[in-house]
């Protein structure tokens, strides 16, 4: 548990934790504990965008043949909305990002925000898999700058563990 690799990344070599110093091994854990940091953060962000895409998606469930015409609520800011009348209910305009829309058919716009959902659910597993070794890793460090701290050496870790 004393030496720690990414199997994921092969040209990183394996590092031996006893063999640094408390204040690299301090270093180390601060430099985990911001990535860690970091993998939280976006994988909030993109559980967010993977909500918004499925409720895109569920939102297209509503637009039939038959609502045309009918009274919606059009929103002008996240809490104003203004009352407006369903139009076409054949196509949509679909925001695909920085500003840029596209006109979808109903089906074409369901499966472009079931691929967006798939998309990023791949991605928060790749971040998770990162997140659960950027751990162990962590977790293998603490243990080190303990027993440095308790005054053990490697021979000592090697029998814990």
């Amino acid at each position: 548990m004393s030496q720690i690799s990414l199997a994921e990344q092969p040209h990183l070599q394996q590092i031996d934790l006893t063999k640094l110093n408390l204040q690299q091994l301090t270093l180390l854990k601060q430099q985990l504990d911001q990535e860690l940091t970091v993998f939280q953060d976006s994988l909030q962000t993109l559980k967010i965008a993977q909500t918004k895409f499925q409720e895109s998606g569920s939102c297209l469930d509503k637009v039939t043949p038959e609502a045309k015409g009918k009274e919606i609520l059009v929103p002008l800011t996240g809490s104003m909305y203004v009352t407006g009348q369903m139009g076409e209910t054949e196509n949509v305009l679909v925001d695909i990002g920085t500003g840029y829309f596209a006109e979808k058919n109903i089906e074409d716009a369901k499966t472009y925000f079931q691929n967006r959902v798939t998309y990023v659910s791949e991605q928060m597993m790749k971040i998770q898999q990162l997140g659960l070794e950027k751990s162990r890793i962590r977790e293998a460090t603490v243990e080190v700058i303990e027993m440095k701290l308790q005054g053990l050496g490697p021979k000592d870790l090697a029998e814990r563990t």
